[in-house]
């Protein structure tokens, strides 16, 4: 081995240094001694946790809260490790526990295990059994995992995370506004769930997961669907709703994929379908985590039947978090009610809660500026008459009076044609032998033009009425087809104006009524054989259309037909109705003699 040599000693041979090494050695040795001895006998002092690494309780906390054991031999920072930083004590529930929180509004059973929730009862809601509605989807919870559980990007952390036993600061029946803090503690990692309620809909929740005194990124999840889904049909509808700087948006489950992660500044993410929503609301939107979860569950095609025939169906759920590492949102877990939503605020940029409510998360799609307004008029009159299925046949019928003016402009345009339609024809003889490429059918359009404007015609008149009623129509759709006021809401045979007429009364009204409008609406412009044909196939169309369609929707469009009828009975009795029926008689008269002379 090559010598080492001090460069500050004397080199050998010199007078007198072999004295200096020997004494600078024996120095050396009593200094190592001496260090020895004070750490032999100085009193162990200790080591002190970063502060996220806190888990003692209070001295007035409960017992169950108390640390059980210290480490376990072997594992890092036990003492008699050389080198190594000593564990904090374990902090691990010594059996299952549940705790049950309970407000006006809900009534939530948490497990200790995990710390999640096992199931979430809305009391002022029922299920197709009449059964207090359980938002928790326990046949998917069971496969992909409880609301308030955790995920990780490490498998074996997430099931031990959701597996433990956590120490509980409360059990039994806890009435909010209340809190509960969960830890556990197990060699390096350490994990705190805190929980606050107030009396709405909306759960403070803060998570901090670290290991070995450093954040591990750990979000909170609601991972498997809606309690209220027991159709296909029904997870179909879920989607994936958010907001990204004020700007709102929702995809179905076929545009979201599985353990995605997005970083974007969200102010709310949600896990919706029709009628409820699991939304968190970060505290921080500028570090928002997000991972969309999408799963498959088998489910009966009839709830009614479940042995019966099983489809592939959709679960969508989410986790949030923070890219800090420490996670702090709020949870909104409940009903999509207009007056619940508007309550709920994001964080703005003031820190505070003043950003967006939630009621973009009502699906009232781009036909929201007429929806919103035709709903709350809806709200108005049913808060006075004390049921949806009157309000429907009320606001229908204010509509129908609205938009008579249209109905009769339309007439008015359809009459004003026919007066003019021996000119018209003249005009097609004049030109009948020029091709359609032919210059001179300029010449016949703008013969054309001018008769229109010599008599005063708006050739747009028919149609413009019918596209100021589209949407409405539309908007009416999207009102009666999401709103949870129409939920198990009654009206005379029909037990919940929100799925379809069981007896399908409705739909036997709405095909025998348009038959009827079309049967006795004068059409001087049409084709006696082509009128007939519309009059059959279209009430057929719509009438089946409206089959499976929700009670409420088929309710407005019976409702619209009904009037429809009596008005077209009145105006056919009018001047203008009479001179229409005598043009159409007289169209129908002279198709006919041709038919003949050409069978002839």
């Amino acid at each position: 081995m090559a010598e080492l040599r001090n460069p500050n000693a004397p080199q050998q041979g010199s007078g007198g240094g072999g004295g200096d090494m020997r004494s600078m050695l024996a120095f050396t040795v009593l200094a190592l001694i001496a260090l020895i001895a004070f750490q032999y006998f100085k009193p162990p002092t200790p080591s002190t946790p970063p502060p996220q690494q806190q888990v003692s309780q209070p001295a007035q906390a409960p017992s169950a809260m108390q640390p059980q054991t210290a480490a376990a031999p072997g594992a890092p920072g036990q003492p008699g490790q050389p080198g190594s930083a000593q564990a904090a004590p374990a902090i691990v529930a010594a059996a299952e526990t549940q705790t049950i929180v309970e407000n006006e509004l809900y009534r939530i059973t948490f497990t200790n295990r995990g710390a999640q929730v096992k199931s979430w009862i809305l009391k002022k809601y029922k299920d197709s059994h009449g059964r207090p509605l359980d938002l928790v989807n326990q046949r998917a919870a069971a496969d992909f995992g409880y609301p308030l559980s955790l995920y990780t990007y490490e498998p074996a952390l997430t099931t031990e995370l959701n597996q433990a036993l956590y120490q509980s600061s409360a059990t039994g029946i806890v009435t909010a506004p209340a809190g509960i803090i969960f830890k556990y503690a197990k060699g390096p990692l350490t994990v705190t769930k805190t929980f606050t309620f107030n009396e709405s809909y909306v759960v403070d929740t803060e998570v901090n997961v670290t290991r070995a005194g450093s954040p591990v990124r750990t979000l909170v999840q609601w991972p498997s669907g809606l309690g209220d889904q027991e159709e296909v049909a029904q997870y179909a509808a879920g989607k994936f709703a958010w907001s990204i700087d004020g700007k709102h948006d929702s995809v179905g489950p076929s545009k979201v994929g599985g353990n995605a992660t997005l970083e974007q500044p969200y102010q709310y993410a949600a896990a919706i379908d029709l009628y409820f929503a699991a939304a968190f609301l970060p505290a921080v939107p500028s570090r928002a985590t997000i991972v969309t979860l999408h799963n498959t569950i088998d489910v009966p095609k009839d709830a009614a039947n479940p042995t019966g025939e099983k489809f592939k169906s959709p679960v969508l759920g989410l986790a949030v978090g923070d890219t800090s590492g420490d996670t702090h949102t709020r949870l909104f877990a409940g009903p999509l009610q207009f007056d619940v939503l508007a309550a709920i605020h994001a964080i703005g940029p003031d820190g505070k809660t003043t950003g967006e409510d939630l009621k973009p998360l009502i699906q009232f799609g781009w036909l929201k500026v007429i929806a919103e307004p035709l709903f709350l008029l809806l709200r108005f009159v049913y808060h006075y008459v004390g049921n949806w299925g009157w309000a429907i046949v009320l606001v229908t019928l204010f509509f129908n009076f609205l938009m008579l003016p249209t109905r009769l402009m339309m007439m008015k345009s359809s009459l004003k044609m026919q007066r003019v339609q021996p000119k018209l024809e003249a005009i097609k003889r004049k030109y009948a032998n020029v091709k359609a490429t032919d210059p001179r059918r300029n010449d016949m359009n703008a013969e054309t033009m001018k008769l229109y404007k010599d008599e005063g015609i708006n050739m747009y008149g028919g149609c413009l009425p019918l596209l100021v009623q589209m949407p409405l129509f539309f908007a009416y759709y999207r009102v009666l087809a999401n709103v949870i006021e129409l939920r198990q809401a009654t009206w005379g045979w029909l037990p919940n104006l929100a799925i379809a007429d069981p007896w399908h009364v409705l739909p036997v009204i709405i095909i025998a009524s348009m038959f009827l409008v079309q049967f006795i609406t004068p059409s001087p412009g049409m084709d006696p054989a082509q009128r007939r044909m519309m009059a059959f196939m279209m009430p057929a169309i719509f009438g089946f259309s409206m089959w499976n369609f929700a009670s409420g929707l088929a309710l407005y469009w019976a409702t619209g037909n009904l009037l429809n009828l009596g008005l077209q009975l009145g105006i056919n009795r009018s001047k203008m109705g009479v001179e229409l029926k005598a043009l159409a008689a007289r169209r129908a008269a002279k198709s006919t003699n041709k038919t003949i002379q050409g069978r002839r």
